[in-house]
């Protein structure tokens, strides 16, 4: 007959104990590739523009004034055109990203 699954992890950890090996490897152990990078970027842009979707609706539902109020207030601010356009590249760029990476995967 068969050993039990209890006695399996037993042997396994008893086995692991012995040999002084780490439970999994590290993270530095492991060489950067563009693949990899490309992966984190997408996940983090992922988690990104579900926030901001979610921040953006629930500020839509719970604010007192409407879109283009809140437009006019943040133009009255006069920013210079460095800002605006840094503003417009954080907006686009996790949109842009995370659609064309995802595109590349599925091709």
């Amino acid at each position: 007959m068969g050993t039990t699954a209890k006695e399996e992890m037993a042997r396994f950890w008893e086995k692991n104990t012995k040999s002084n090996r780490p439970l999994s490897p590290h993270v530095t152990i492991y060489k950067w590739s563009l693949p990899m990078a490309m992966s984190i970027t997408h996940r983090g842009t992922g988690v990104a523009l579900s926030l901001g979707v979610s921040l953006f609706s629930l500020a839509a539902l719970l604010l007192p004034e409407q879109f283009p109020h809140y437009l006019a207030m943040v133009k009255s601010l006069s920013l210079g055109p460095a800002l605006i356009y840094s503003a417009k590249f954080a907006l686009a760029f996790p949109l842009s990203y995370h659609t064309w990476n995802g595109v590349r995967h599925l091709v």
